[in-house]
């Protein structure tokens, strides 16, 4: 929209918002304040403990709340957005109600505000919706998606309120157990004044860069090996990963995962004291395919057993990467179509 003014508002060193500062920023534009947008637990993996404060100093400004639902899993059973103050909330329905949260989506789910609201709702010209005010209809509204909203519904139904709340302890239970068994080995950047985390933790990577020339994207290819995808890179923080197990991996799994990472950091350590090459060592040509630990050559100064097989688990069940190391960031800004020319399509 023209004219629109977007402004960031700083964060504490516990990652929580900083509340003087937003209301300094609030107090600045109250002439034009129109939303603040908080996500609640916080991407930084914190329950933002000044939520209420935060709603109230927007609203005293002439503003309103939009709180980013995408981390209900950490909310479900236990708390409601509109208590906080929020005005307006979207619900995810990926992570939380049973949708797969990969390929970028799907980005699907209802969006619940306050009754003062509820005049500017959206209409459509087929059913009466909205309110008095509406502009006119917004895609997708008021049906939704047919092939994922059943899904959700019947996760709901047969979870149960108590289901519902349990898978929302347990998610919290899940991050802040595997904060705490990874902390020795990879500090967690945000933690609460409890020094737990929410439904998710920031493992903060960038001091392996110094001492051992190892980047974030280099552990999270060496995961490949060890058969995991990596969880979020650089994300909210730049050199970090953020971790979210939910509610949905046993215990089995989480300490599986756990041992992936202690094992690379082992790795590292070896770097660090100088009996690994800082060049030429597992993590920096991650991920190893079948293809190239087979053959006949094999140039590198560690073994390929240490290459393609650096776990128990992965001899008894080894998940191959079809594709070696790639240029991320050349791939990102290079378009490369794998169709055929358009003459192979004529006659």
């Amino acid at each position: 929209m023209a004219g629109m003014k977007v402004v960031v508002v700083g964060c504490d060193d516990d990652g929580n918002i900083d509340i003087d500062d937003l209301r300094a920023k609030a107090e600045a534009h109250r002439d034009d304040l129109s939303t603040l947008m908080v996500t609640y637990p916080s991407t930084h993996g914190v329950f933002e403990e000044g939520i209420q404060d935060i709603c109230d100093i927007i609203h005293q400004n002439g503003g309103q709340v939009y709180m980013d639902g995408a981390n209900m899993n950490a909310q479900v059973g236990l708390c409601r957005p509109a208590d906080f103050g929020a005005d307006v909330c979207h619900l995810n329905l990926h992570k939380t109600f049973c949708i797969p949260h990969g390929g970028g989506g799907p980005g699907m789910g209802p969006i619940g505000v306050k009754s003062h609201l509820q005049p500017f709702l959206p209409n459509h010209p087929l059913v009466t919706v909205g309110g008095e005010h509406s502009l006119g209809p917004v895609s997708a509204a008021p049906w939704g998606s047919a092939s994922i909203l059943p899904i959700s519904w019947m996760y709901i139904a047969m979870m149960g309120p108590d289901g519902l709340t349990d898978a929302t302890q347990v998610a919290i239970l899940n991050a802040n157990y595997m904060a705490k068994v990874l902390e020795p080995y990879y500090p967690v950047l945000f933690k609460g004044t409890s020094g737990l985390v929410a439904h998710e933790c920031i493992l903060d990577l960038r001091h392996l860069k110094k001492s051992a020339g190892i980047e974030v994207e280099d552990i999270a290819k060496r995961l490949m090996d060890y058969g995991y995808h990596a969880p979020t890179v650089s994300w909210p923080v730049p050199g970090t990963i953020m971790i979210e197990p939910t509610e949905s991996e046993s215990k089995a799994e989480l300490d599986r995962f756990c041992e992936a990472m202690i094992a690379i950091r082992a790795e590292i350590a070896e770097i660090e004291a100088g009996q690994a090459d800082s060049h030429d060592n597992p993590l920096k040509y991650a991920p190893h395919t079948a293809e190239v630990v087979t053959a006949d050559e094999w140039a590198h100064a560690y073994s390929r057993q240490k290459a393609a097989f650096p776990a128990t688990w992965t001899r008894e069940s080894k998940f191959w990467p079809s594709v070696g190391r790639i240029d991320n960031a050349f791939g990102d800004r290079n378009l490369v179509c794998s169709c055929l020319p358009v003459d192979a399509y004529t006659e």
